[in-house]
């Protein structure tokens, strides 16, 4: 295993530790509101100063974009950026509703080399790096072997915050209810996109995201087999924050679906 990735999943596994020990007791959590429907706790926090803390004992000049304290160490140049999620799906955690992850990425010079998605309730520790597969707790996972859209579970994430092409995306689900197996959206795009490498899901949309929702679990699905896009079909989903993922049969199916009700007001 890549020493860099070893880094990345005992910084996991610290904000994992705090996570579990503040589940037990939710009542007691300081929660403010950062906008609407959108949450953070001491949780989030505190688990997020432990993985950047546990990355800058090895790598003090690398750069690190992270959900609650933004970019830092951008003045050694940024070549090396680690892009953190201490806590997908804080609204899920603070309802005791047991899907959430840790989402850890590095990426040099703009590639994805590694990725951690941890699930501390579960202790499932899903982690990839470039060229070298990805797996669920060192057991190798591919994505799923579906090749019909009728016969697939597809993963979305449903408008919370901004609702500005929310009528795009109601009728991107309503022609999808209609041709797939089901839908399903738990609330943490990292995890859902650790389904999808794992084939859990066969395939997952979105709108909206941030690149720390997305940047771990993308690698994961190229790792695992699947393909990852913008809305156009390219490689920009972390720049505009629209992605579209699945095994290779079901992603050509879903991002046809897609693209046929995108607006011209929608980026890629």
């Amino acid at each position: 295993m890549h020493p860099t990735l070893n880094i990345a999943i005992k910084a996991a596994r610290r904000a994992g530790q705090l996570i579990n020990r503040a589940s037990l007791d939710l009542g007691h959590l300081t929660v403010s509101l950062k906008q609407q429907s959108d949450y953070v706790t001491e949780v989030d926090r505190a688990a997020e100063a432990a993985i950047i803390e546990t990355i800058r004992e090895t790598y003090p000049k690398h750069a690190i974009l992270a959900e609650e304290s933004g970019a830092s160490g951008q003045e050694h140049g940024g070549e090396y950026q680690w892009i953190i999620d201490p806590l997908d799906g804080t609204t899920n955690f603070l309802h005791g509703f047991p899907q959430y992850a840790v989402s850890i990425a590095m990426a040099h010079k703009g590639v994805l080399t590694h990725a951690v998605v941890y699930d501390p309730g579960r202790n499932e520790l899903f982690t990839a790096s470039k060229g070298s597969g990805a797996f669920l707790n060192d057991k190798r996972i591919r994505v799923g072997k579906r090749v019909k859209l009728a016969e697939s579970l597809i993963g979305t994430g449903f408008p919370y915050r901004m609702f500005d092409h929310v009528d795009t995306y109601m009728a991107i689900f309503k022609e999808l209810a209609r041709k797939t197996a089901g839908l399903r959206r738990p609330g943490a795009a990292s995890l859902d996109l650790a389904y999808v490498a794992s084939g859990r899901l066969d395939g997952f949309w979105e709108f909206g995201l941030s690149p720390w929702d997305m940047a771990a679990g993308a690698l994961l699905i190229s790792e695992a087999g699947g393909l990852v896009s913008d809305l156009a079909g390219e490689g920009s989903y972390l720049a505009t924050g629209n992605l579209v993922a699945g095994s290779p049969k079901v992603f050509a199916q879903l991002l046809q679906i897609v693209q046929a009700h995108r607006t011209p007001s929608l980026a890629a």
